[in-house]
């Protein structure tokens, strides 16, 4: 195993990488020492709005440590402004502040679903613990998502029943573990443990590598396109293959808007009819574009027409903020809500944190 000292200097001065412990809870304590100074509070109608971003990254150096993944190994932890700045005047807080976000559901994009049970458990046992520790401390400002080994489904379903214990909020996941779909049979019992806990679940991709030839040249591709593939793919997967059907009950939030899925969701509901050879499972119990109405988006999808589409599809009432801080996609995630032509005050409100906070059990005293 690395030097941690040495792991971490090499993380930070490669790739930026910060851990949601030290760092991040100093600059968290410096930041509230400053009081509201500075801090944009977002009102409708006179009423202050209390904003939840529920796409919001960290990492923690440790667990990445316990990989052995050698820093700027991966894209996604290649991001500089992952570094959380220890002396408070530029950390997360601050940057929160200026976009108007009062509250972040932090999670950690899944980088060790090949490691062994043991391993995969001290890793998830680690960054549980600090992302409680960091929740704990600040309450206002912070709350976060468990992360869990998918890969071994009877330990993914403890670690997110101990990890609502301890405070956290569902749990993030891939869009696939190691290639296999999250609507195989073999994670019915992580999925019968979110419904039974009322746990929401995150989805958030973390790429496709059959595809990469293809993303191959300029543009980003891999994440342009591939992101939003990979949660089509996982969320067309998730209704064809009847595990919403199965757990009626589940609360599922998909990261990037998605994916392509909300634009072209009346093609599905034609697919079975144009070929029924290639649909011979159990009928579903409603059209596949009706399962859009029980999941759950983020915001970023970046112009105002995206988002009155995305309200159109899946309905106002399923749409959360999500900026994917660190990583910078957007800084005006407020703004894009409050400036979409059509919505009305509580509508937007509902967007801007209303429906965040109920899905993530924040409560009216939080911010």
């Amino acid at each position: 195993m690395p030097h941690r000292r040495g792991f971490l200097k090499a993380v930070a001065g490669a790739s930026g990488i910060v851990a949601a412990s030290c760092s991040l809870l100093h600059a968290a304590g410096q930041a509230a020492q400053a009081g509201d100074r500075g801090r944009r509070k977002v009102t409708l109608g006179g009423r202050r709005v209390r904003t939840v971003d529920v796409h919001a990254h960290c990492a923690v150096p440790e667990a990445l440590a316990l990989m052995r993944l050698p820093a700027g190994s991966s894209a996604r932890w290649d991001n500089p402004q992952l570094m959380i700045e220890s002396d408070g005047s530029s950390g997360r807080l601050r940057i929160m502040d200026e976009q108007g976000i009062d509250v972040e559901a932090l999670s950690i994009n899944p980088f060790w679903y090949a490691a062994e049970r043991d391993l995969a458990r001290q890793i998830v046992e680690l960054q549980n613990e600090k992302l409680a520790a960091l929740c704990a401390a600040h309450p206002d400002r912070f709350v976060a998502f468990a992360t869990v080994a998918l890969q071994h489904p009877d330990l993914a379903a403890q670690q997110l029943e101990d990890g609502t214990k301890r405070g956290l909020r569902g749990a993030a996941i891939g869009g696939n573990i190691n290639g296999e779909e999250l609507s195989s049979p073999r994670f019915d019992p992580f999925w019968a443990k979110a419904e039974k806990l009322g746990a929401p679940i995150f989805i958030h991709p973390q790429g496709i590598p059959e595809l990469q030839k293809h993303f191959q040249g300029n543009g980003y591709l891999s994440n342009v396109i591939g992101n939003p593939l990979e949660t089509t793919i996982a969320l067309s997967h998730l209704i064809f293959d009847g595990t919403l059907d199965r757990f009626p009950a589940l609360k599922i939030c998909a990261a990037h808007g998605g994916g392509y899925l909300p634009s072209y969701s009346a093609r599905s509901d034609h697919g079975c009819a144009t070929s029924p050879s290639d649909c011979t499972s159990a009928q579903l119990k409603k059209h596949p574009s009706e399962y859009l109405r029980q999941l759950y988006f983020d915001s970023l999808v970046f112009t105002p027409e995206a988002l009155r589409h995305l309200a159109a599809e899946c309905g106002v009432s399923q749409i959360v903020m999500g900026t994917d801080w660190p990583f910078p996609w957007t800084t005006t995630a407020v703004d894009h809500i409050l400036n979409t032509p059509g919505f009305s005050a509580e509508e937007r409100r509902a967007m801007l944190g209303g429906t965040a906070s109920k899905l993530l059990g924040i409560n009216a005293n939080q911010s």
